[in-house]
Parts: C-alpha cells; structure tokens; sequence
C-alpha cells in the first residue's frame, strides 16, 4: 500500500511539472543537460573543455527512472570517513535512508551531508547520493555515479516524508574523466544489484592523467 501510494504521487507531481513548465519529460531532461554541460565551462576547477563536452554521453530520457521514494532521517549517526577515489577521505553523515521501488522489488539508499560543506552557508542544505550499480563498467563509469539533492527536495504528502529521485539526473564525478581529483566512494550500502540505465554513461572521450 505504501509503494502504490508513492508510485501515485510520483504520477502526480510529474504531471504537475509538465503542466506548469510546458515541457516534455524529454525536453526537461534535455534542458537539465545543457545547463550540466555549461557547468563544466564555468567552473574553474573542471576537468573538461568546451571541445571535450562534445564526448559526454547519455541514456535516453526515461520518466520510469524518475521514482518517489520514501524517507526516513537518520539523527544519531555519527560522522565517519568515506574514501576517494584519490586514497584521501573526506567527512560524511549519514543524513537518511531513502526506499523505492522499482519492478515491484524494494530498494534502499542512504543520502548524506558532507561536513565540510555545513559550514558554507551557500551548501547548507546540500545532500549527497552516490550509488554504484551493475552498469557500472559497462555502460557507465566503473566507479559509480551521483545524484544532487537538497533538503527541501524532502516532502511531506499524507504524513509521509518523500523524495522524488530522478535517475536521469545522475552524473559521472570528475575522475571519470582525469585524474587528481578527490571523488568520495559509493559506501556498500549504496550498492544496487541492478543497472539503472539511466542518466550519464561512460565519458567517450580520452581521460586525463
């Protein structure tokens, strides 16, 4: 009962997204790229060119992928170390758990807030997603991908705090495509066994060393 529940709220909020935008799914989507790509170009620090741009990839927009999920907080976890990719570690809590379901199988994801990033005021309210899943390696990057959210992403519908986790959305981090760059690892418990076939594949340009 309660997954139909949200599976109607996703249907819901979805179409009350295409009725005040005036755009597809598939426009949406296509927007949120462009303004992904001009990222890369204004940020000082990025690993990509203009010209380099050209060589990112991605799935098709598929509204299946975009999914409420139900949320539950987590408050007395304490901070931890996640690993980077660059053998550094930087300083996580779990915020909380995130459970979705997809093909009538339940999942769940954990979301946290980077320490760091509380003390700008800017990133206050900042959550991270990042998951690895059996794409990874074969249509995607090996070392998983992330997802962008906010504490104002949360909702309450009913007396049930929710999340609309949109999977089109996911993109590489920036060791997808060079080195030197300080990427935190998916912990385990954001380990899916299945592939989402969604949001930015595996870069076809040459990485950087």
């Amino acid at each position: 009962m309660r997954i139909a529940f949200t599976l109607f709220i996703t249907a819901l909020i979805n179409g009350l997204y295409a009725q005040e935008s005036g755009l597809s799914f598939a426009e949406e989507i296509e927007q949120h790229r462009q303004h992904y790509k001009q990222e890369f170009l204004d940020e000082p620090r990025s690993p990509l060119s203009a010209k380099d741009t050209a060589y990112l990839d991605f799935f098709p927009a598929d509204e299946s992928w975009k999914v409420t999920a139900l949320f539950s907080p987590t408050p007395d976890e304490e901070v931890f170390d996640m690993p980077t990719y660059s053998g550094k570690t930087a300083q996580y809590r779990k915020y909380g758990t995130l459970t979705f379901e997809r093909e009538g199988v339940s999942y769940v994801l954990c979301i946290y807030q980077n320490i760091r990033l509380l003390s700008m005021e800017k990133y206050q309210d900042y959550l991270f997603l990042p998951i690895k899943d059996s794409s990874n390696g074969e249509t995607t990057y090996g070392g998983g991908r992330y997802l962008e959210l906010t504490l104002g992403d949360i909702v309450e519908r009913d007396g049930q705090a929710i999340m609309v986790l949109d999977f089109n959305k996911c993109f590489n981090p920036y060791c997808a495509y060079s080195d030197g760059y300080n990427c935190p690892v998916p912990p385990r418990e954001n380990h899916l066994s299945i592939a989402v076939n969604a949001g930015e594949k595996m870069f076809k340009g040459k990485k950087k060393h």
